[in-house]
């Protein structure tokens, strides 16, 4: 099971990276053409488009702490032992899916088998935080029974 944790934890840490790095490329583009635009005698339309580009850059700047949060709360789970209880860095198995609980990071695959990464601050991982096997829930109407947690 520590070997799935670990594929999973790496699986989100990439996730975060892409975003991190999508947000850093925006940032840089955002940048240079701003830098490239000159001004001309429409004063006007240049620093409307410098307010755009400023707005992208924010917009990305955004995008780029939100990930740095995401990789933070990553750096605190443990990929290593189980619980008995559902908590930050546990596998939980359901009748109605699989679940990693560490950030929201939507369905990843491992070895043909796809989990839903979650965060525990969302709906469904706040209704799965502190369960254990056998314990159930219902979320949306639907309704959920833990068969294990690892």
């Amino acid at each position: 099971m520590s070997d799935l944790k670990k594929e999973l934890y790496e699986l989100c840490v990439n996730y975060v990276r892409k975003s991190m790095d999508a947000a850093e490329l925006g940032i840089k583009e955002a940048q240079k053409a701003s830098n490239e635009d000159t001004k001309s005698s429409a004063g006007d339309k240049y620093e409307t488009g410098r307010a755009m580009m400023q707005q992208e850059t924010n917009r990305n700047l955004a995008q780029l702490n939100e990930a740095n949060k995401l990789m933070v709360a990553l750096n605190r789970i443990s990929t290593g032992g189980t619980s008995a209880k559902a908590e930050t860095g546990s596998v939980i198995v359901t009748n109605n899916g699989s679940f990693y609980l560490a950030i929201s990071a939507g369905s990843l695959s491992v070895n043909g088998q796809t989990y839903f990464a979650v965060s525990p601050g969302s709906p469904v991982g706040m209704m799965l935080t502190g369960k254990q096997a056998g314990d159930g829930f219902t979320l949306n109407g639907k309704s959920y029974t833990i068969t294990s947690v690892a």
